[in-house]
């Protein structure tokens, strides 16, 4: 059995009123290590209040927040204790009302992490839930008795490591929970259940947020039929797992990724936000098809776009990214996509594409090219300085994923140390305490206050290119298309409404020769190049822009 379709009893949910999110730039920032105001050494709300004249400063439309709901904090906030309170170590719901209105007087929307898979352990809801089979909530997360050997009810795995159901002495039946075992699913089949996420996300509307980057959606809805797994043909596929997991080893056909999920969560989520006019839905995907349930997702399924593993995971050539690119084309039609290279779940992109010494060129082509591609994109925290992946001693680790798999797996925490903001400044600037990862030494070099003196640092590069990109249209909403180029090359055309980009791209070490199609004067340059006429040759790591009618 391949690729299963949403399924939908319901009309398709229409287009939005307001799409101010097509071709947009969002800027992610993972709360714990942004900046931290109160000196405990981890990031606050008030810290990112104090930050956002930066983010405000590169160019972009929006922030993503990732989770600061009242957690234990086993996931860092992907354990959900209370959707409808701030976790003390952040801050107060008037510190949150503080930065929303600071953001949107900046010009930012403001899009918080929506976890609608699973909750803490320590949620009410499944306190009350593991009490007994007949009390009122429990149905609302996903319970199955142990089989006649009093082994789980199916084969499922979790992404963290070992099998995915956990036993529950007091209902004498097994929960299941696809990553840690203290964050129990819920049963989406249960409509209370997708009412209470409904309502936690009027509680945040109405505090004024633009919308939501849904967590995990295609973990949300399981097979109520609980339906062994089949085996993979062959691993390593974008699953965000661990490599050399035994969750490699599985097809997740019936743990996620159910038809069912556009009529139980994406549809009903779609209605409550366009009630509120100018809100949008992101959602993070991974697996099997991704790039064919982007588009279904996003073509009338309840999303407004989606991003995938595809581009986090895969390698920094010309012919991989045009790969990416051309399957996404082919199936995408009226949906829309999120692209990025970084995010707090993957190693930084310089390192992950060049190793420890990424070269200076490579760090400012990455967000670069990143913004030159047709969808919404999304820069994460540090990206814009270039920053590499962070090493620590496994003693230095906080991350349960990197903690269960070390040495083969490092985990999380390398993409999550506190950014630098001031190289002479303990800790970078960002907190009079020690962080609660350490801030990486080798990073300081690039922090924000040595970047903002050097016209070519990545820092000013990114920001230059975004101001030439608002005013542009054809690289903000126009079509993409790959022309042919050599294997250094990747070359990239933007069209709209008559008006032409065509950007090329050297992704290599060495120097690389382009010859332009026509006679055309550089809009823009990424690094250097020399020109006679329409032959360009272009330093290693470089790229420049021709924009004229088409």
């Amino acid at each position: 059995m391949g690729y299963e379709p949403l399924h939908h009893a319901t009309p398709p949910a229409p287009p939005r009123r307001d799409d101010w999110w097509r071709g947009a730039v969002i800027y992610q920032i993972y709360p714990r290590s942004f900046q931290d105001s109160n000196g405990d050494g981890i990031g606050d709300l008030k810290g990112i209040t104090a930050r956002l004249d930066h983010v405000a400063g590169l160019g972009v439309d929006a922030v993503w927040i990732s989770p600061i709901f009242k957690s234990p904090m086993k996931d860092f906030g992907y354990d959900v204790a209370d959707y409808c309170a701030i976790d003390p170590i952040f801050g107060t719901l008037k510190d949150f009302d503080a930065l929303r209105e600071r953001a949107h007087a900046l010009g930012l929307k403001v899009l918080l992490d929506l976890v609608p898979a699973h909750t803490s352990s320590e949620h009410p809801w499944f306190k009350e839930s593991r009490a007994s089979r007949d009390n009122l909530r429990a149905d609302w997360y996903v319970w199955a008795d142990a089989r006649p050997d009093g082994s789980p009810p199916n084969n499922w795995l979790s992404v963290f490591g070992g099998v995915s159901w956990q036993w529950e002495q007091r209902r004498r039946q097994y929960y299941l929970h696809n990553f840690l075992k203290e964050q129990p699913q819920l049963n989406l089949h249960n409509p209370e259940v997708v009412e209470a996420l409904l309502a936690a996300a009027q509680f945040w509307l109405e505090r004024g947020v633009d919308g939501f980057r849904v967590d995990a959606v295609d973990w949300s809805v399981h097979d109520p039929k609980l339906r062994d797994n089949p085996p993979r043909r062959r691993a390593g596929v974008s699953s965000g797992s661990a490599a050399g997991s035994p969750f490699e080893m599985q097809l997740q056909r019936y743990n996620k990724a159910r038809p069912e999920l556009a009529e139980l969560l994406l549809k009903p989520l779609n209605a409550l936000t366009e009630r509120y006019g100018g809100r949008m839905l992101l959602g993070e995907i991974s697996g099997e098809h991704a790039l064919r349930r982007a588009a279904d997702y996003t073509s009338g399924g309840g999303l407004d776009m989606v991003y995938t593993f595809d581009l986090l995971t895969c390698p920094f050539t010309p012919g991989a990214l045009r790969a990416v690119g051309r399957t996404l084309g082919r199936s995408i039609e009226n949906g829309w996509f999120c692209w990025s290279f970084a995010n707090h779940d993957v190693r930084r992109p310089p390192s992950r594409f060049a190793g420890s010494e990424a070269p200076e060129g490579l760090r400012r082509l990455v967000p670069v090219l990143l913004c030159t591609l047709r969808g919404t994109l999304s820069i994460y925290q540090g990206e814009e300085l270039g920053l590499e992946e962070a090493e620590l001693a496994h003693g230095e680790l906080r991350d349960p994923f990197g903690i269960e798999f070390w040495p083969a797996f490092k985990g999380r925490d390398g993409a999550r140390t506190p950014m630098p903001w001031h190289h002479a400044q303990p800790h970078g600037g960002f907190s009079t305490a020690k962080p609660w990862l350490p801030l990486y030494r080798p990073h300081l070099v690039r922090a924000v206050d040595l970047q903002e003196q050097d016209p070519q640092s990545v820092l000013n590069t990114l920001r230059r290119f975004l101001a030439w990109r608002r005013q542009e249209p054809a690289l903000r909403r126009g079509s993409m298309s790959f022309p042919r180029a050599g294997e250094k090359l990747l070359v990239v055309r933007r069209e709209h409404e008559g008006r032409e980009i065509l950007a090329a791209f050297n992704m290599s070490g060495e120097p690389c020769v382009w010859q332009a199609p026509a006679a055309a004067v550089p809009a823009f340059a990424c690094g250097g190049h020399d020109q006679r006429g329409r032959r360009f040759t272009l330093e290693p790591w470089s790229a420049v822009f021709l924009a004229h009618a088409a």
